[in-house]
Protein backbone atom coordinates (compact mmCIF):
# COMPACT_ATOMS: atom_id res chain seq x y z
CA UNK A 1 0.00 0.00 0.00
CA UNK A 2 1.32 3.43 -0.97
CA UNK A 3 1.39 6.26 1.55
CA UNK A 4 0.40 9.50 -0.19
CA UNK A 5 1.04 12.96 1.24
CA UNK A 6 -1.40 15.51 -0.19
CA UNK A 7 0.87 18.45 0.50
CA UNK A 8 3.78 20.33 -1.03
CA UNK A 9 5.25 21.07 2.41
CA UNK A 10 8.93 20.10 2.51
CA UNK A 11 8.79 20.02 6.31
CA UNK A 12 5.99 17.43 6.35
CA UNK A 13 7.78 15.32 3.74
CA UNK A 14 11.10 15.46 5.61
CA UNK A 15 9.40 14.53 8.89
CA UNK A 16 7.65 11.51 7.34
CA UNK A 17 10.86 10.34 5.69
CA UNK A 18 12.76 10.65 8.97
CA UNK A 19 9.98 8.57 10.56
CA UNK A 20 10.50 5.67 8.16
CA UNK A 21 8.05 6.36 5.34
CA UNK A 22 8.57 6.92 1.63
CA UNK A 23 5.56 9.06 0.64
CA UNK A 24 4.35 9.80 -2.84
CA UNK A 25 3.48 13.50 -3.04
CA UNK A 26 0.34 14.84 -4.71
CA UNK A 27 -0.25 18.58 -4.38
CA UNK A 28 -3.91 19.50 -3.97
CA UNK A 29 -3.89 23.10 -5.14
CA UNK A 30 -7.00 23.78 -3.05
CA UNK A 31 -8.13 27.40 -2.76
CA UNK A 32 -8.02 27.60 1.03
CA UNK A 33 -9.73 30.98 1.18
CA UNK A 34 -12.65 29.68 -0.90
CA UNK A 35 -13.06 26.63 1.33
CA UNK A 36 -12.98 28.79 4.45
CA UNK A 37 -15.52 31.20 2.94
CA UNK A 38 -17.92 28.31 2.25
CA UNK A 39 -18.13 27.45 5.96
CA UNK A 40 -20.62 29.06 8.32
CA UNK A 41 -18.94 30.37 11.46
CA UNK A 42 -16.62 27.37 11.92
CA UNK A 43 -14.71 26.79 15.13
CA UNK A 44 -10.90 26.78 14.75
CA UNK A 45 -10.80 22.99 14.84
CA UNK A 46 -13.65 22.71 12.31
CA UNK A 47 -11.82 25.08 9.97
CA UNK A 48 -8.52 23.18 9.87
CA UNK A 49 -10.34 19.83 9.64
CA UNK A 50 -12.43 21.06 6.69
CA UNK A 51 -9.36 22.38 4.88
CA UNK A 52 -7.53 19.09 5.36
CA UNK A 53 -10.53 17.13 4.07
CA UNK A 54 -10.75 19.38 0.99
CA UNK A 55 -7.08 18.77 0.21
CA UNK A 56 -7.49 14.98 0.47
CA UNK A 57 -10.59 15.06 -1.71
CA UNK A 58 -8.85 17.14 -4.37
CA UNK A 59 -6.18 14.52 -5.11
CA UNK A 60 -8.20 11.30 -4.81
CA UNK A 61 -8.84 10.77 -8.52
CA UNK A 62 -5.18 11.33 -9.41
CA UNK A 63 -4.01 9.05 -6.63
CA UNK A 64 -6.49 6.31 -7.57
CA UNK A 65 -5.19 6.32 -11.14
CA UNK A 66 -1.55 6.10 -10.08
CA UNK A 67 -1.83 4.05 -6.86
CA UNK A 68 -5.11 2.09 -6.63
CA UNK A 69 -4.16 0.77 -3.22
CA UNK A 70 -3.13 3.75 -1.15
CA UNK A 71 -3.74 5.76 1.96
CA UNK A 72 -3.97 9.52 1.42
CA UNK A 73 -3.07 11.89 4.23
CA UNK A 74 -3.76 15.62 4.06
CA UNK A 75 -3.16 18.30 6.69
CA UNK A 76 -3.81 21.96 7.27
CA UNK A 77 -2.34 24.16 9.99
CA UNK A 78 -3.33 27.59 11.26
CA UNK A 79 -2.32 29.68 14.25
CA UNK A 80 -4.93 31.01 16.67
CA UNK A 81 -3.33 34.17 18.02
CA UNK A 82 -5.38 36.58 20.08
CA UNK A 83 -8.60 34.85 19.01
CA UNK A 84 -7.82 35.24 15.30
CA UNK A 85 -6.99 32.37 12.98
CA UNK A 86 -4.06 33.13 10.66
CA UNK A 87 -2.38 31.03 8.00
CA UNK A 88 0.63 31.81 5.81
CA UNK A 89 1.63 35.51 5.81
CA UNK A 90 2.36 35.48 2.08
CA UNK A 91 4.33 38.73 1.99
CA UNK A 92 7.09 40.38 4.06
CA UNK A 93 4.97 43.20 5.49
CA UNK A 94 2.35 40.79 6.82
CA UNK A 95 5.03 38.51 8.28
CA UNK A 96 6.70 41.45 10.01
CA UNK A 97 3.42 42.66 11.51
CA UNK A 98 2.57 39.15 12.68
CA UNK A 99 5.88 38.77 14.46
CA UNK A 100 5.60 42.18 16.09
CA UNK A 101 2.24 41.04 17.49
CA UNK A 102 3.33 37.49 18.42
CA UNK A 103 6.58 38.38 20.19
CA UNK A 104 6.46 37.52 23.88
CA UNK A 105 3.01 35.94 23.65
CA UNK A 106 1.54 32.47 23.15
CA UNK A 107 -0.59 31.09 20.33
CA UNK A 108 -2.47 27.90 19.62
CA UNK A 109 -1.26 26.02 16.55
CA UNK A 110 -4.06 23.80 15.21
CA UNK A 111 -3.48 21.10 12.62
CA UNK A 112 -6.33 19.25 10.94
CA UNK A 113 -5.73 15.78 9.48
CA UNK A 114 -7.74 13.83 6.91
CA UNK A 115 -7.00 10.21 5.98
CA UNK A 116 -8.62 8.32 3.10
CA UNK A 117 -7.92 4.69 2.24
CA UNK A 118 -8.25 3.54 -1.35
CA UNK A 119 -8.70 -0.15 -2.20
CA UNK A 120 -8.60 -1.00 -5.89
CA UNK A 121 -8.97 2.67 -6.74
CA UNK A 122 -12.16 3.01 -4.68
CA UNK A 123 -12.62 4.98 -1.49
CA UNK A 124 -12.90 2.36 1.23
CA UNK A 125 -12.54 4.12 4.58
CA UNK A 126 -11.77 7.55 5.94
CA UNK A 127 -10.97 9.22 9.24
CA UNK A 128 -10.21 12.72 10.42
CA UNK A 129 -9.03 14.58 13.48
CA UNK A 130 -7.15 17.59 14.72
CA UNK A 131 -4.53 18.49 17.27
CA UNK A 132 -3.71 21.67 19.17
CA UNK A 133 -0.35 22.76 20.55
CA UNK A 134 0.41 25.90 22.51
CA UNK A 135 3.44 27.76 21.16
CA UNK A 136 5.29 30.18 23.44
CA UNK A 137 7.08 32.80 21.37
CA UNK A 138 10.27 34.59 22.36
CA UNK A 139 10.90 38.29 21.94
CA UNK A 140 13.24 38.77 19.00
CA UNK A 141 14.65 42.23 18.38
CA UNK A 142 13.45 44.31 15.46
CA UNK A 143 16.70 43.51 13.65
CA UNK A 144 16.18 39.78 14.24
CA UNK A 145 12.62 39.97 12.93
CA UNK A 146 13.84 41.85 9.85
CA UNK A 147 16.52 39.22 9.22
CA UNK A 148 14.05 36.37 9.67
CA UNK A 149 11.52 37.93 7.32
CA UNK A 150 14.29 38.63 4.78
CA UNK A 151 15.20 34.92 4.82
CA UNK A 152 11.83 34.20 3.21
CA UNK A 153 11.14 31.26 5.53
CA UNK A 154 8.14 32.67 7.42
CA UNK A 155 6.24 33.83 4.34
CA UNK A 156 4.88 30.43 3.33
CA UNK A 157 4.36 28.57 6.61
CA UNK A 158 1.34 28.58 8.92
CA UNK A 159 1.55 31.35 11.48
CA UNK A 160 4.74 32.71 9.94
CA UNK A 161 7.14 30.53 11.93
CA UNK A 162 8.82 27.14 12.05
CA UNK A 163 10.36 25.16 14.89
CA UNK A 164 12.55 23.00 12.65
CA UNK A 165 14.24 25.85 10.80
CA UNK A 166 15.36 29.41 11.42
CA UNK A 167 12.18 30.16 13.35
CA UNK A 168 13.19 27.72 16.07
CA UNK A 169 15.53 30.38 17.47
CA UNK A 170 12.52 32.50 18.38
CA UNK A 171 10.24 29.88 19.99
CA UNK A 172 10.65 29.53 23.75
CA UNK A 173 8.70 26.30 24.11
CA UNK A 174 5.73 24.14 23.24
CA UNK A 175 2.91 22.62 25.26
CA UNK A 176 1.72 19.69 23.17
CA UNK A 177 2.97 17.72 20.19
CA UNK A 178 6.01 19.12 18.42
CA UNK A 179 5.44 17.14 15.21
CA UNK A 180 2.02 18.76 14.87
CA UNK A 181 3.75 22.15 14.85
CA UNK A 182 6.07 20.93 12.09
CA UNK A 183 2.93 20.19 10.11
CA UNK A 184 1.77 16.62 10.69
CA UNK A 185 1.21 14.95 14.04
CA UNK A 186 2.81 11.51 13.98
CA UNK A 187 0.79 10.19 16.95
CA UNK A 188 -2.52 11.44 15.53
CA UNK A 189 -1.69 10.15 12.05
CA UNK A 190 -0.88 6.73 13.49
CA UNK A 191 -4.25 6.62 15.24
CA UNK A 192 -6.14 7.74 12.13
CA UNK A 193 -4.33 5.17 9.99
CA UNK A 194 -5.43 2.50 12.48
CA UNK A 195 -9.04 3.71 12.11
CA UNK A 196 -8.89 2.95 8.36
CA UNK A 197 -7.25 -0.43 8.97
CA UNK A 198 -3.63 0.44 8.27
CA UNK A 199 -0.75 -0.15 10.69
CA UNK A 200 2.00 2.41 10.34
CA UNK A 201 4.67 -0.23 10.84
CA UNK A 202 3.53 -1.91 7.62
CA UNK A 203 4.33 1.34 5.78
CA UNK A 204 7.89 1.63 7.07
CA UNK A 205 10.67 1.35 4.53
CA UNK A 206 12.48 -1.97 4.66
CA UNK A 207 15.18 -1.65 5.74
CA UNK A 208 14.67 1.72 7.42
CA UNK A 209 17.58 4.00 6.59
Amino acid sequence: MQFVLASQSPARLALLRSAGLDPAVFVSGVDEDAVAASLTDPSPSELVAALAAAKAEAVLDQVAAAHPDAVVVACDSMLNIGGRMVGKPGDPDTARRRWAAMAGTSGELLTGHAVVRLDGGTRAKEASGWESTTVRFGTPSAAEIDAYVASGEPLHVAGGFTIDGLGGWFVEGLDGGHTSVIGISLPLTRRLLAEVGVSVVDLWRSPIS
